[in-house]
Formats: C-alpha cells, sequence, structure tokens
C-alpha cells in the first residue's frame, strides 16, 4: 500500500506476518466479492474488474481455492453482504497527501477510524479532491527480477502495450495507461511472467521528504493503522523516505 511500487514497500509485503497476510487474503476477499457483484458476475472471460481483481489475489499470493470459494459465495443468492467504496484525502504529518480507498459496510465507523488515524500521528482529513489533483492513475505492474534479460522483458512490455519501463537490481516496473492495463497484464502473463503487484496506483507527480525522525515516526505509524484496518484496501502518499 503505497504511492508508488517501489521494491522497498513490495519486499515489506513479503515479509509480513502470517496474521498480517490474512488480513490482505480479507481485503482482497472483499473486492473480489464486489467484483463479482458489480462488474458483471462470476465469469471473469466476460468480468473485467474480475479478471483482474483476481490478477491481484494471485500476486498477493492468495490460494487458488481461496479464489475459487470467495467468487463461488459472492455469486451465490444467500450472500447479503454489501460493501460501499469510499476515498477519502488528507494529509499526514509535515503535510504529506494521502489517499485512501475504502471498501466498507458502515461508513460512519470507517469514516470516525479514519479520522482517529489521521489526528492521532499529526494529520487530518480533507475534503474530496483536496489531494488527488497531485496524483495521476496510472497502471503498475512489477515483475521481480529473477536473472531475466532486462531487455527482452523491455521488448516484452512494450510490445504487450505498455506506455514506460524502469528497472532497479531488484525489480521491473512496467507502467501502462489505466485504459491499458488490463491487456498488458494478460499479455504479459500469456507470455509466462509473474507478478509480485500487479494494479492501478494514484502514482504521485510531487514528492514531500521527511528528514525528521519523530516526523517520519508519526507517517509510518498513520500507514501501519491505515494497513490494519480492514475496510481500507489501498492507500497512496507522496512521502518519499529520506535514505530513498
Amino acid at each position: 500500500m503505497s504511492g508508488h511500487s517501489k521494491w522497498s514497500n513490495i519486499k515489506r509485503k513479503k515479509e509480513k506476518t502470517d496474521s498480517a497476510r490474512a488480513k490482505i487474503f480479507t481485503k482482497i476477499g472483499r473486492e473480489l466479492s464486489v467484483a463479482v457483484k458489480e462488474g458483471g458476475g462470476a465469469d471473469p472471460s466476460v468480468n473485467s474488474r474480475l479478471k483482474d481483481c483476481i490478477a491481484k489475489a494471485k500476486a498477493s499470493n492468495v490460494p487458488n481455492d481461496n479464489i475459487e470459494r470467495i467468487i463461488k459465495k459472492a455469486a451465490g443468492d444467500g450472500d447479503n453482504e454489501r460493501y460501499e467504496s469510499i476515498r477519502y484525502e488528507g494529509y499526514g504529518p509535515d503535510g504529506v497527501a494521502v489517499i485512501v480507498d475504502t471498501l466498507t459496510d458502515n461508513r460512519n465507523r470507517t469514516a470516525g477510524d479514519l479520522r482517529h488515524y489521521f489526528d492521532k500521528c499529526g494529520g487530518n482529513l480533507g475534503t474530496p479532491g483536496c489531494v488527488s489533483f497531485m496524483f495521476s492513475q496510472e497502471g503498475i505492474i512489477v515483475i521481480e527480477n529473477n536473472d531475466l534479460n532486462e531487455d527482452k522483458v523491455m521488448e516484452d512490455a512494450l510490445e504487450s502495450g505498455a506506455s514506460d519501463f524502469t528497472s532497479d537490481d531488484d525489480v521491473f516496473e512496467i507502467i501502462t495507461e489505466p485504459e491499458n492495463f488490463s491487456l498488458v497484464r494478460e499479455n504479459l502473463e500469456n507470455k509466462s511472467y509473474e507478478f509480485l503487484s500487479a494494479e492501478i496506483e494514484m502514482v504521485p507527480s510531487t514528492y514531500t521528504s521527511i528528514t525528521d525522525e519523530e516526523t517520519a515516526s508519526k507517517m509510518q505509524k498513520l500507514l501501519d493503522l491505515l494497513d490494519d484496518n480492514d475496510d481500507v484496501q489501498n492507500v497512496f502518499h507522496n512521502w518519499k523516505e529520506a535514505d530513498d
């Protein structure tokens, strides 16, 4: 959950405990359920939203049995769970811009929780649109560099319809236009690539660097509180850690 799919953030996800992984499965389970109910049914071949969500689930190592069970439950007449998608915007400590996407069955509870988190960590919730103008929507696909040929990966990515490609020692990051994300992801899957992460993100146009250790600690605390809340699906921010 970050403003940009840098390896340090992906690595932290991979190192989470079993308890934290269970929370990730819960969050993605909600997304799968909503994708079935609002995206057009339980068949991913005709429900592109569900297909993208399944890809995200697999990138997060959700077992296939779990995915199939959630989809089957969401498609059944007896499933009365209803989640509402709400986006919140605000400022973390030192004015860091933060966007929080939620899926909740109780908007009052979620709003109260988020307001408490921001206040506790030296920030505040804002009004819709207060920080989103500092972000652009992009498809981000991250592939771990396991001795892959960079030129070949870049060629395959661009041929698949990607708009940009970057790399470092650990990962390749493939950027797409939002409307091309599903096609690029599917083309790369057909070329047998596996993903560390694959989703549409809000990427900041500028970054805020926090050099004060106490302020940085408050910002990390805010992100941890948001990450632990089952209603929170994604968090995007423009905080650049001082040691990046």
